[in-house]
């Protein structure tokens, strides 16, 4: 009987081949062809799950894992839910140390998902004590039989991507993509999707994203580490104030920096012009493309995909607040009317 029934054996299955989306209304007034990979459409709702699944079957393959033993890795919500989806079909316990910047939304999701979560001031530096990269590796120190993700200096987080999401954009383009736009966090899905679409074309044009706080773009431009380019920002996921041996910056043609407010207003521009519900950083890569098209980076025969991340539903209480964003002072009075369509009936 079960040979008659086409069902997938676990979620675990359902990772990748994401679709790519073409965009309309809110491009409508830019020069060139734009389309998202809509990461949201994996399992866990995020790319992440294409590194967890890979770095874990890695480990597997390797016997530095078995089932029973612990995973252990620092996040802002994304990569933890993954590895906990994973932990769960696999056989896992799961320990995450997370930013407190990231959104209560994901936490309780971490916590739903089985996970043990260490949450760690988020605006301290990266040797502190209590930073999430610092208590991930103590805890790894501590619990036997543990094996530490460590995604932002773990190369294997960029082949995961070399592997999956650039072969499979450059298919789903049939090799005319032109632009390549993602955000830069970790490194490792713009780092490896650029290594592959680089192999088959090398003047597709590498386009990452940084955020105002981060100290990304001014490395990428000048190799020099710049503390005062650190301040605290808003947006989970994107930019850092280290430098993660997972960013391949040489084949990362330039970096556009975009802000809270804009990203913000990016995101739920996207759902409300093209049904698309996605989270903060699929609106920074939308505001960075707004900002390039302003500047003449395209053209009329440009074909230009973009990283949307993850899902809308991780940012309810931030981004898709009307209290957060009049709190953030992201709410102008025009904002408000256009935005707040909301009546009660008494």
């Amino acid at each position: 009987m079960e040979q008659d029934i086409n069902a997938f054996n676990n979620v675990l299955e359902l990772v990748g081949n994401t679709p790519l989306i073409r965009l309309n209304k809110i491009v409508e007034e830019f020069s060139g062809n734009f389309f998202a990979k809509v990461e949201a459409f994996n399992p866990g709702h995020s790319t992440k799950d294409r590194i967890a699944l890979y770095i874990i079957e890695e480990a597997e393959r390797k016997g530095l894992i078995r089932p029973g033993d612990t995973i252990i890795e620092t996040t802002s919500g994304n990569t933890g839910f993954s590895l906990a989806m994973v932990s769960i079909i696999k056989g896992y316990e799961c320990i995450l140390a997370v930013s407190s910047k990231s959104s209560k939304d994901k936490i309780d999701m971490l916590r739903s998902m089985g996970a043990k979560v260490y949450v760690c001031p988020a605006h301290v530096s990266a040797d502190d004590p209590r930073s999430y990269y610092q208590v991930a590796r103590r805890l790894h120190e501590e619990i036997k039989g543990s094996v530490y993700i460590n995604q932002y200096f773990n190369e294997l987080n960029i082949d995961a991507h070399y592997n999956s999401t650039g072969p499979e954009i450059w298919k789903q383009t049939n090799g005319k993509i032109t632009h390549f736009v993602a955000c830069s966090g970790t490194g490792g899905t713009i780092s490896g999707t650029a290594k592959y679409l680089k192999e088959q074309n090398p003047n597709i044009r590498i386009l990452g994203v940084d955020a105002y706080g981060s100290i990304l773009k001014k490395y990428h431009e000048t190799k020099e580490f710049d503390k005062n380019e650190i301040y605290p920002y808003r947006i989970e996921g994107l930019g850092k104030n280290l430098i993660p041996s997972a960013t391949d910056f040489d084949i990362i043609d330039s970096f556009t920096k975009v802000s809270d407010e804009a990203s913000a207003h990016s995101a739920r521009e996207i759902s409300k012009t093209e049904g698309l519900f996605v989270g903060y950083t699929s609106g920074a890569v939308m505001q960075a493309v707004s900002q390039l098209n302003e500047e003449g980076e395209f053209d009329e025969d440009s074909v230009v995909v973009m990283i949307f991340p993850d899902h809308g539903s991780r940012y309810m209480s931030k981004i898709y607040s009307d209290e957060w964003m009049s709190e953030q002072g992201f709410f102008d009075s025009k904002n408000t009317e256009e935005e707040q369509k909301i009546e009660y009936i008494r």
